[in-house]
């Protein structure tokens, strides 16, 4: 396991045990786990169908690249990102920044941030495709190797050689909008996206070709 992911899994652990708590890849997932909740899916298939719709489908599965697929996304991440667009007491701000966002997952309580995250994990991912086939090739050294000389780890040992992450601490990123997925590692770059100290670095270490090209690989995996 690389450096960096290991950073994470010791944070996990060193923050469960102070407070009791667990930790888009990796930095602590506020609070307990969906999972470990006690959720009701059909209230939060209600939240999806009448909120969340007009952007990410009812199903999860969003028609277009500004706006993530969620479905089959797992319960613990999609619960952390919906608090870190809110900004918390005495903090400076919200960790995720986003003024659409931060009105909707501001106006769920606790319970049914639950309810969303489980009823959107509970649902089938469609698969994607890359939207520039000619970068595939250096997105998939990158996702399997890394870059050894930029401190680049490979995307694999934390999202797994198929993209499908690990429950609580890596997020899904197969058949991800490619658009969306270098929205997000340039947001990690320039700061507007900070809930995550390991892709901050990793981000910082690409450029753009390299974002793009790791973003068009992960969009074909399934």
């Amino acid at each position: 396991m690389n450096r960096l992911c290991k950073t994470v899994l010791v944070t996990q652990v060193v923050v469960a045990g102070v407070v009791g708590t667990s930790i888009w890849a990796g930095s602590a997932i506020a609070a307990e786990p969906a999972a470990a909740a006690k959720v009701d899916i059909n209230r939060g298939q209600q939240i999806a169908t009448t909120v969340c719709v007009a952007c990410h489908a009812a199903d999860g599965n969003s028609t277009s690249g500004m706006y993530p697929k969620l479905a089959g996304q797992h319960d613990a991440y999609l619960y952390k990102q919906l608090k870190d667009f809110v900004p918390q007491s005495g903090a400076k701000g919200a960790e995720r920044k986003n003024p659409i966002m931060a009105g909707m997952a501001g106006a769920l309580n606790d319970q049914d941030a639950h309810n969303v995250a489980a009823y959107f994990a509970s649902q089938t991912a469609k698969p994607g495709a890359a939207k520039n086939p000619a970068d595939v090739g250096l997105g998939e050294k990158i996702w399997r190797g890394g870059i050894a000389e930029k401190g680049v780890p490979a995307c694999a040992s934390c999202h797994g050689a198929t993209g499908a992450g690990l429950p609580v601490q890596y997020p899904r990123l197969s058949g991800q909008w490619q658009d969306y997925t270098v929205a997000q590692l340039t947001a990690f770059q320039q700061g507007t996206r900070a809930n995550s100290a390991p892709m901050t670095t990793i981000a910082l270490r690409l450029t753009d070709q390299e974002i793009k090209a790791v973003a068009d690989y992960a969009a074909g995996l399934h």
